[in-house]
């Protein structure tokens, strides 16, 4: 058979499943702070749903629940940790200012 001719064949990969993020086990609830924490980003935002893996009912659930430790303070709205860090310090000047002309 001609090279032109030949129907366009897609190879086949074989894939490795990805196991769920939350198991069958697991409670989705504002005190399970080891699940909650799995779906916040090192800012403190809740992540998305696609990033997760996770169903629209599990995204719904994980959002209150990280939204009501948040108002019961369990959870911090902000992580603003590294915003306050300095990593050099800046030298300053002690003596009486000047100004340039």
């Amino acid at each position: 058979m001609d090279k032109s001719k030949q129907p366009f064949h897609k190879p086949k990969r074989s894939f490795r499943r990805r196991l769920p993020p939350i198991g069958s086990g697991d409670r989705i609830d504002y005190r399970n702070m080891s699940l909650i924490s799995r779906f916040i980003s090192e800012q403190g935002k809740i992540l998305s749903r696609r990033v997760n893996r996770l169903t629209l009912k599990q995204q719904r659930l994980i959002t209150i629940a990280i939204k009501q430790a948040r108002i019961l303070s369990s959870l911090p709205f902000l992580n603003n940790e590294k915003q306050f860090e300095r990593t050099e310090s800046i030298p300053r000047a002690t003596g009486p200012r000047t100004r340039n002309k």
